[in-house]
């Protein structure tokens, strides 16, 4: 089944979530978290993309983006990660991960492994409240998932002082 969510226009900041199939936890090393830095990094380089608020946890990420096209972005970064993370995982011989990705991919599928779920769940950010609500939402998830005292100090997130992408700042 397609993902139920879409992209409401061609450009708009919507909160995004992706996740790793079936939840595995991938993003548990500095070597896999920047596949993903490095993908997203090279879209606000060269694509345009306008980042806000971001946080990488093992299995998922949150950011607050803009950019022309913002879904052709998104599949782009996740389309790269999955086969650098493939890649990564063969060079690094875990077998458990990578037969996890081929368990799991969906039949239709054509390729030997999936990584990401289907989607990026886009939500539309409508209002200031709603752009509030999801940066605190966004820099709260390492607290909530127990990894971290304060959001500040979780290393993988736009609320950390030495961020690790470009992060605008947005005018409320």
């Amino acid at each position: 089944m397609r993902d139920r969510y879409s992209y409401d226009s061609e450009a708009g900041l919507y909160f995004i979530t992706s996740t790793i199939i079936q939840h595995i936890p991938v993003f548990t090393s500095d070597r896999y978290i920047n596949i993903l830095i490095d993908s997203i990094k090279f879209c606000q380089d060269n694509k345009n993309l306008q980042v806000f608020a971001y946080v990488i946890l093992d299995n998922h990420f949150h950011m607050v983006a803009y950019a022309d096209n913002l879904s052709k972005k998104i599949s782009s970064i996740k389309s790269y990660t999955a086969r650098e993370i493939i890649d990564q995982a063969e060079t690094d011989n875990k077998k458990g991960l990578l037969n996890q990705f081929k368990y799991y991919k969906k039949s239709y599928k054509d390729s030997k492994y999936q990584v990401w779920q289907e989607g990026s769940h886009p939500k539309f950010i409508q209002s200031v409240e709603m752009a509030q609500q999801k940066i605190e939402y966004i820099h709260n998830n390492s607290v909530k998932r127990g990894l971290v005292d304060r959001p500040e100090h979780w290393k993988y997130s736009s609320a950390n002082d030495n961020n690790l992408l470009e992060v605008e700042i947005l005018s409320l």
